[in-house]
């Protein structure tokens, strides 16, 4: 089989590669074809992903290409994880909106607008040249923000275009490993959009075990997400949250962290890879152990403002383990590619699986896959207070799609003001303005 993967000069991209080492089964990846638009970050990339391969006699073989429709020909699968605007883009999101006093978070409130804003017209551009040259190709896509891009795609590949996110599975394997539970054997009953779910019930054996841990005050707070939350906050859900929630159930306390801290976390990964691609210009330099020390600084500094927030301290050390975003694709390809079914949490079109979406809003729920694809779990109504904020945001992303198809800056506008983090048509407006001023590929929004 061959994957393309878009934006093949990503940072991320060892892990994928690095999951497709391990896969030694009949019917594998034997073909990877890296895409970018940066030759220099194609190469240092590819440098990595060579030695990664060194001494496993069946690795995939990789090309790397700047030309589309040379890395889309003959695709079975396609990975998509472009960042329109780069690093250096998500930056200029979170300043513009702190400077305004709200969120500006990659995906979440005025910087995930600002993301989609950028990012959706090169994505539906993306599905139109993919449904053309590889229309038998499945596409898993990973870009931010990834519930809102994976909808813009399927309005053009349907079905065959599925969001991941290592999130849900994440938690959910945290919560399965403090209950005592075998990750592997549990079912999740988890259900919202993507960076806005929340974990509803773990079920082992048939029995839903969530119960126990809400009850034990000492072993809510043990992990990640009980000392995010706090215990309190947990047990009057009723839930567990993915720790994106931490935006809208703290906003103001993550706002003023994130205004106080010497960098934003865009402009500290904009820092960091840059000083690593730099070193890749540089033939001698070993390519593996630099890529997997930034890796590791990476991970360990993720969400750092929220965890100081709520006095959270470091990230365990089991909450730097792999097996994240890149086994969710491995394991969705094999059960597509090989009619290996299993059960994972994916961004797909709803359908009738939430009740209070359209049939064609894409939703993050447990969904049965097998090699027609990914079928959404039907589920019980979320509650009244995860519906409103699940209904606001989806709304939000629909202003988003309006804003792009039709260029309309007022819809822009919309976006930001029905965000429940800017909640401001007055703020929106200057957000726009901000906005405008920075990203010339928002140039296609009409001006007043």
């Amino acid at each position: 089989m061959k994957l393309t993967i878009l934006g093949g000069g990503g940072f991320r991209v060892p892990l994928v590669y690095g999951a497709l080492l391990g896969d030694h089964a009949e019917g594998r990846v034997s073909h990877v074809t890296l895409y970018d638009t940066d030759a220099d970050r194609l190469t240092a990339v590819a440098r990595v992903l060579d030695e990664q391969a060194r001494g496993v006699p069946d690795a995939p073989a990789v090309v790397a290409t700047t030309e589309l429709d040379e890395a889309l020909h003959g695709a079975d699968f396609v990975f998509s994880a472009i960042r329109v605007g780069g690093l250096a883009g998500r930056a200029a999101d979170e300043r513009v909106a702190l400077d305004l006093d709200v969120l500006g978070q990659e995906t979440v409130g005025a910087g995930g607008i600002a993301y989609g804003l950028r990012t959706v017209p090169v994505a539906v551009e993306l599905a139109r040249r993919i449904a053309r040259l590889a229309p038998r190709a499945w596409v898993i896509n990973f870009t931010n923000p990834a519930g809102l891009v994976t909808e813009a795609m399927s309005r053009h590949l349907a079905d065959r275009v599925i969001g991941i996110c290592d999130s849900p599975v994440g938690l959910g394997r945290r919560i399965a490993r403090t209950l005592g539970a075998d990750p592997d054997r549990a079912w999740i009953d988890y259900a919202g959009l993507n960076h806005l779910g929340w974990v509803r019930g773990l079920y082992v054996d048939g029995r839903d075990e969530l119960p126990r841990l809400l009850a034990d005050p000492a072993l809510l707070g043990s992990f990640e997400e009980g000392r995010l939350f706090g215990t309190e906050l947990l047990r009057s859900l009723g839930a567990i949250p993915n720790e994106y929630l931490h935006y809208y159930y703290f906003n103001r306390e993550a706002v003023r962290a994130y205004q106080d801290a010497d960098r934003t976390r865009g402009a500290f990964l904009r820092d960091q890879q840059e000083a690593f691609y730099t070193r890749m210009r540089e033939p001698g330099t070993p390519a593996l152990s630099a890529w997997d020390r930034t890796r590791a600084e990476r991970e360990a500094t993720y969400m750092a403002e929220n965890r100081d927030v709520a006095g959270a301290g470091e990230r365990a050390e089991s909450d730097l383990e792999s097996g994240g975003y890149e086994q969710v694709a491995l394991a969705l390809m094999r059960a597509i590619a090989r009619n290996e079914r299993t059960s994972l949490i994916l961004n797909v079109r709803n359908r009738t699986a939430l009740s209070g979406l359209d049939a064609e809003a894409v939703v993050e729920v447990p969904c049965l896959v097998d090699a027609n694809g990914a079928h959404p779990v039907g589920l019980s109504p979320l509650p009244y207070h995860a519906v409103g904020l699940v209904t606001a945001v989806k709304a939000v992303e629909r202003a988003v799609l309006e804003a792009v198809e039709s260029g309309s800056r007022a819809a822009a506008v919309r976006a930001f003001a029905l965000h429940p983090l800017v909640d401001s048509f007055a703020v929106a407006r200057r957000l726009v303005d901000g906005y405008l001023a920075v990203h010339p590929q928002l140039a296609y929004l009409d001006r007043p």
